[in-house]
């Protein structure tokens, strides 16, 4: 008893001269089909070619298209001529011409001989598993196909439609529980047989010529019928991406399919030498016996998956530049931002550098210039300093600064006065981590030298933006973490949310801070607020302050009488 091995073929056929001599070396009998859309010439060749090699059968040729009859058409023949031509042929084993056999073929015929009333076929039904793409599930078995999905796509999708819209319905012949699977099957000879020689097999047929990607599930429902035991599987390596179309393996998948252990895989690239040349030639190096487990490398392939879909957090090619809000995360790393801080302290940024060890930026979306840190021009990755650059393309610009300094904490500041086309994305960052003192925008102004006027119109301004930019930072969606602090609650007790932000950049000192920033002067702030009040502009983004109280020197607490004896 044997293996038969049936081949079709339409393309590369050096490469299937090498895999028939490969399967007839082992003493394995093939029938190949070739497509019908294969030309003349290229077809009485490769004949030729494999004139010499023994038990090597031709069967009918039919025109074979994806999703479409011909291929089950073309199996049926082959099929049929691989029964009549060789009677000692046990298994039938359906394979392409850009299948490679991964293991000693000898191990095959063992392993099928110590099964030999066991069918390998994927049978599932389509509630069972979510294998199919495309919307197309149960439908595909209930409505009608006959244009091709391929090349008549807009009749496909109109002549769909209207059978939804009429609500037609096929009916399902003889009560069969139409299944689904790979294409790739190794069946007995009875069951095989009986499918091919049912008294009803005519009317299988008839309804399957119009079912949608009829070679996925003709064998794979009649087999249920009549195998006496089925494994729901199949011997042969196919994976299939996200779309539903098969991974190719090249030469660099050589260890990978090595540790699959599955006797064949497809689709092999044709011109993937090093493959070829390991599984056909080199006998020695071939893998260990041992039970197909195509299951050991799922994980590669579904992370594969998972970065061909999503990519890398903050990393976005020009080639696949993703939709927004359907990147992978638009940062890869966490930052911090601080609205205020510059305003309240003089040397917050080189107090915050010495403290937590992170680069510290200035206005980095400030409108005249990037203010990188240690007034530096350019930093990582080629970015200039030049404001006309960067609002090119805000967005971008954050994502590139914080991908080309990865490993290394980026702080800057932001405020009412800079470019606040980016705090949407700030506030939608998980990786953001966005410090507020409110209203501290008016301190260079209570400290300026200009027109009160020009100065209440200016305030009047950067109220406005600042209150937008909070609603957004405390909208349902943002994702950042947020602090957010009025001026009068943050001067109240200054070291306490000195220290937490300090905690959150992950500097944590459980000693406390041994060094604070110096306070910019606020005596008068108070009178200064009221001012704007009495000139119309309310300020409310900063707390309530007292109008005389000096904000530098605690209040004197009257002196308690004491009792002298």
């Amino acid at each position: 008893m044997s293996v038969g091995i049936v081949m079709l073929v339409h393309t590369a056929f050096d490469r299937a001269e090498q895999v028939v001599r490969h399967w007839s070396a082992a003493g394995c009998p093939l029938v190949i089909h070739a497509d019908k859309l294969v030309p003349g010439k290229a077809y009485d060749a490769f004949v030729q070619s494999v004139a010499d090699v023994p038990d090597v059968r031709f069967s009918k040729r039919h025109r074979c298209e994806w999703g479409t009859w011909g291929l089950v058409a073309a199996t049926q023949s082959a099929a049929n001529l691989m029964l009549e031509e060789f009677p000692d042929v046990r298994h039938v084993y359906l394979a392409s011409g850009s299948c490679l056999p991964l293991r000693p073929v000898q191990e095959l015929i063992d392993y099928l001989a110590e099964r030999p009333n066991t069918d390998f076929i994927e049978s599932a039904t389509t509630a069972d598993v979510p294998w199919t793409v495309g919307g197309l599930d149960q439908e595909r078995f209930v409505l009608r196909f006959p244009f091709s999905w391929r090349k008549q796509k807009f009749l496909f999708d109109k002549y769909v439609s209207l059978q939804r819209f009429v609500r037609f319905k096929r009916k399902i012949p003889n009560g069969i529980v139409p299944h689904m699977g790979s294409q790739w099957w190794c069946l007995t000879r009875q069951t095989l047989s009986a499918i091919l020689q049912d008294p009803e097999r005519e009317v299988y047929d008839r309804y399957f010529k119009k079912v949608w990607i009829p070679d996925e599930s003709y064998f794979q429902t009649l087999a249920r019928q009549y195998s006496r035991q089925i494994e729901s599987r199949s011997l042969t390596l196919s994976k299939f991406d996200y779309q539903g179309k098969p991974h190719i393996f090249y030469d660099d998948h050589l260890q990978l399919l090595r540790r699959s252990d599955c006797f064949v895989a497809r689709k092999i690239w044709p011109f993937a030498d090093r493959l070829y040349e390991a599984f056909l030639t080199d006998q020695a190096s071939a893998m260990k016996r041992t039970e197909p487990n195509p299951g050991k490398i799922d994980r590669i392939f579904a992370k594969a998956v998972d970065r061909r879909l999503r990519g890398r957090p903050g990393l976005f090619m020009q080639s696949r530049f993703p939709s927004e809000d359907r990147e992978n995360g638009l940062t890869c790393a966490p930052y911090s931002v601080f609205q205020g801080f510059t305003d309240l302290f003089d040397n917050f940024e080189s107090w915050l550098t010495k403290t937590s060890g992170a680069r510290v930026h200035g206005h980095l979306f400030a409108p005249k210039r990037v203010e990188f840190s240690e007034q530096q021009t350019v930093m990582n990755g080629a970015l200039s300093d030049s404001a006309e650059i960067r609002d090119y393309n805000p967005r971008a610009f954050l994502v590139n600064l914080i991908w080309n300094t990865r490993g290394e904490r980026q702080c800057f500041q932001f405020g009412p006065r800079d470019n606040q086309e980016i705090q949407i994305d700030m506030a939608k960052d998980p990786n953001a981590q966005i410090s507020v003192v409110s209203g501290a925008w008016a301190v260079p102004l209570f400290r300026s030298n200009r027109d009160f006027s020009d100065i209440r119109q200016e305030a009047a301004l950067l109220q406005q933006i600042e209150s937008k930019h909070l609603e957004i930072l405390r909208s349902q969606w943002t994702r950042a973490r947020i602090r957010i602090w009025t001026m009068s609650e943050f001067i109240e007790a200054p070291m306490e949310a000195l220290q937490t932000i300090v905690d959150e950049i992950g500097q944590q000192n459980l000693r406390g801070l041994a060094e604070v920033p110096k306070m910019a002067d606020l005596t008068g702030f108070g009178q200064f607020l009221q001012n704007l009040k009495n000139q119309g502009m309310h300020p409310y983004l900063m707390g309530d302050f007292p109008v005389e109280h000096n904000l530098h020197e605690p209040q004197q607490s009257k002196r308690k009488p004491y009792l002298v004896r």
